[in-house]
C-alpha cells in the first residue's frame, strides 16, 4: 500500500506491505523453444521469506501508476510483471478501473453479526458483507450443475472459465489465492463477499452443510457453522450537516477500517488508541523484544522468533508494525488532524502480550497503577516507550504525514507532564519540531485543576470522561457491584468537564471529548456546546446520533442567546 502524496514528496511512501506464502513456485520443464512446459514445485524456504519486490522497486512501479492514471485522467487497474532473467518491471496492460470509482462514497452499507459460532476456517477477507447458504465444494467448472443459486462456491481456486457458475454463488471461499487472485475480483465486481487462502476450506467444510461468511471483521474473514444472524445498516451521509463551532471527530484504533471509516462525515480523529494494533498486529510486549536475549522460557522465546523472523531485529519487528498501523490511519485521514494516543494498557493487560508476565508487576488496582505517563520514564517500561516513539517518528518525519499529533494519557502531575516531554525530545520528538503538537488526555481532577499549568507544556486536551467520572466520583469502573453509580451525568462529573474546559479556554488552549455520552444523550451534547468545546470524538457507530444531538443543541443555544 503506497500513499501518492508521500511518493511525490520524495518521502517514505510504502505505509503496509505483507509477505505472501509463495508456496509453489512453476518452472520450465524443458528449455527446448519447440518442447516448453511447465510444472510446480515447491518454493524454497529462502524464497517463500522473501518479498517479491524490494522497496525501491514498489516505488518505481508506484510512479509509473501515477504517470498511467494522469495519463487517462482517470484511476487504472494496472497489471504489470518482473522478468526472471532481466530482473526489470515492465506493464503489461492498464484499464479503467471499473468497481471502486463507481461507488457512491456518500452512501455507505454497514455489516453486524449479532451472534457468534463455530469458525471452520479463516482466511484473508474480501469486501465487507455478511451471507450464508449451503456449501458447495467444487473441484472445477465441469460441477456446475452442483451449484444452485443462492449457494456458496468452495473450491481449491478459480480463474475466468468459473465466471459463469459464481454470477449464481452468494459467496466464494478458496483455499489459494489473495486479494488479486480472480476470486477476489470476481468478488468485488459480483459484490458478494470472499474469503480467499484459507488453506483447507475444502477439507474443513462439509459438503452441503449451511455455512455464514463474515467479511464485516477486518482483513480476516471467517466462515462459521451454521446460519448466523447479522445486521445490515444503510448509512446516507449524503445530507448530513456537520456542526458549525464545533469539530466532529472520530474514535478508531482498527487501521483496516481506516479508509472506510474516512468516507464518514468528519473532522479528523480525535482519539486514535495504539493498543488495538499492539494486540492484533504486533502481539508481543515491546520489553520481550528489547530484552530478547534474557528470555527464560524456550516456548515464548520461539514465538517470538517466529513472528519477527523477517525483521531486521526484534525491536524494528514493533517500531515497523506500529508505524504502519498509524500510517495506515493517518494517510486515509490525511490531510485532516489524527490525535494518536501513545500506550495506556493496564499492567494486567500488558501481562497478557506475549513475554509480557516478565516485565509486568502484580498491582491489586491496576486502573490507578502502573499506567500511562508514569511507565514512559521508568525504567521498568522506557526503552519499550522508545520503541513507540521511534514508530512515531517514523510516520511523522519518514513518511511525511505530519497531520499526526501525540497524546500523552493519565498524567498524575504537571512535574511528570514535562518529564515526559524531556524523554520524548531525547527520542526525536521535539514539541514544535516539524509542527508537532503534543495533547494530554483531561482525565484526572488535578488536570482540570491545573488545567492553565499544564496547558504549559501541552498543546491541547481531550477529556476522557470515563476516567474524569471514576475518579470524580470514586468508582472502580471494572468493579461490576457499583457500576450502576458510575454516571456522567453526575453533577459532580458535569462541573469538572466544565470546569476542564473552561480553563482550557483560559489558556487559550484546545480542548476536546471523547465518549459515548454525547451521541446518547442530547442534553449532554448541548451542556459541552455551552461551554464553547472545540470538539467531540464519536465512536463510529454513534457518529450520526452524535452529530444531530450537536446541531440539536447548537441551534438551541443559537435561540437562547438570540433571546437574551
Amino acid at each position: 500500500m503506497v500513499f501518492k502524496p508521500s511518493l511525490v514528496q520524495g518521502k517514505k511512501p510504502i505505509i503496509q506491505k505483507r509477505l505472501g506464502d509463495k508456496l509453489k513456485t512453476m518452472i520450465f520443464t524443458e528449455e527446448n523453444a519447440a518442447n516448453i512446459a511447465v510444472k510446480n514445485i515447491d518454493t524454497p524456504k529462502e524464497k517463500e521469506e522473501q518479498f517479491v519486490l524490494c522497496d525501491e522497486e514498489i516505488k518505481q512501479l508506484a510512479k509509473w501508476c501515477i504517470t498511467i492514471e494522469q495519463h487517462y485522467d482517470k484511476p487504472m487497474d494496472i497489471e504489470w510483471a518482473k522478468d526472471g532473467l532481466l530482473k526489470k518491471i515492465f506493464i503489461l496492460q492498464a484499464r479503467p478501473e471499473t468497481v471502486q470509482s463507481i461507488k457512491n462514497t456518500q452512501i455507505i452499507n454497514e455489516f453486524q453479526l449479532l451472534t457468534k459460532g463455530e469458525v471452520i476456517t479463516s482466511g484473508q477477507a474480501v469486501g465487507n458483507k455478511v451471507a450464508f447458504g449451503k456449501a458447495r465444494i467444487l473441484y472445477s467448472p465441469k460441477d456446475a450443475d452442483k451449484l444452485n443459486e443462492g449457494e456458496i462456491v468452495v473450491t481449491e481456486l478459480t480463474s475466468p472459465d468459473w465466471d459463469p457458475i459464481l454470477k449464481n454463488s452468494a459467496a466464494i471461499i478458496t483455499n489459494k489465492g489473495g486479494r488479486t487472485s480472480h476470486a477476489s475480483i470476481v468478488a468485488r465486481e459480483l459484490g458478494v463477499p470472499a474469503i480467499v487462502g484459507c488453506g483447507d476450506a475444502t477439507e474443513k467444510i462439509t459438503e452441503g452443510e449451511m455455512i455464514t461468511v463474515s467479511c464485516c471483521e477486518g482483513e480476516t474473514g471467517f466462515v462459521y457453522k451454521g446460519k448466523l444472524d447479522f445486521k445490515e445498516t444503510e448509512l446516507d451521509f449524503s445530507n448530513i450537516r456537520k456542526p458549525e463551532s464545533t469539530e466532529v471527530m472520530l474514535i478508531a484504533g482498527d487501521p483496516d477500517k481506516a479508509f472506510k471509516l474516512s468516507f464518514y462525515p468528519n473532522d479528523g480523529v480525535g482519539l486514535m488508541r495504539i493498543e488495538f494494533i499492539i494486540n492484533h498486529f504486533i502481539g508481543v510486549h515491546p520489553m520481550a523484544l528489547v530484552k530478547f536475549n534474557e528470555l527464560k522460557e524456550v516456548a515464548i522465546k520461539q514465538k517470538i522468533e517466529a513472528l519477527t523472523n523477517n525483521a531486521v531485529n526484534k525491536e524494528q519487528y514493533f517500531v515497523d508494525r506500529l508505524a504502519e498501523g498509524v500510517a495506515t490511519i493517518a494517510a486515509a485521514f490525511y490531510p485532516k488532524e489524527v490525535i494518536v494516543r501513545m500506550s495506556d494498557f493496564k499492567t494486567n493487560e500488558y501481562a497478557n502480550l506475549l513475554g509480557g508476565k516478565n516485565f509486568e508487576p502484580i498491582e491489586e488496582n491496576p486502573m490507578i497503577g502502573f499506567r500511562g505517563a508514569s511507565r514512559y520514564y521508568n525504567p521498568l517500561y522506557k526503552e519499550g516507550f522508545r520503541l513507540e516513539c521511534e514508530a512515531m517518528k517514523i510516520v511523522r518525519e519518514e513518511m511525511g504525514l505530519t497531520n499526526v499529533k501525540l497524546m500523552i494519557p493519565f498524567c498524575r502531575t504537571v512535574e511528570e507532564g514535562r518529564k515526559v516531554i524531556e524523554v520524548m525530545k531525547s527520542y526525536g520528538l521535539k514539541q514544535g519540531q516539524n509542527n508537532l503538537e503534543i495533547y494530554m488526555m483531561a482525565e484526572i481532577p488535578s488536570n482540570v485543576i491545573q488545567a492553565e499549568d499544564f496547558a504549559e507544556i501541552f498543546d491541547g486536551f481531550s477529556i476522557g470522561s470515563n476516567d474524569l467520572t471514576q475518579l470524580t466520583l470514586g468508582i472502580d469502573r471494572d468493579s461490576a457491584i457499583i457500576a450502576d453509580l458510575f454516571d456522567e451525568q453526575n453533577k459532580s462529573a458535569l462541573m469538572m468537564i466544565a470546569m476542564a474546559i473552561d480553563n482550557a479556554k483560559k489558556a487559550n488552549a484546545k480542548i476536546g471529548l471523547c465518549g459515548q455520552a454525547p451521541s446518547d444523550i442530547p442534553s449532554f451534547a448541548e451542556f459541552l456546546i455551552y461551554h464553547n468545546i472545540d470538539s467531540i470524538s464519536f465512536n463510529p457507530d454513534a457518529l450520526l446520533a452524535g452529530i444531530n444531538n450537536m446541531n440539536a443543541a447548537e441551534k438551541k443555544l443559537m435561540l437562547s442567546q438570540l433571546t437574551k
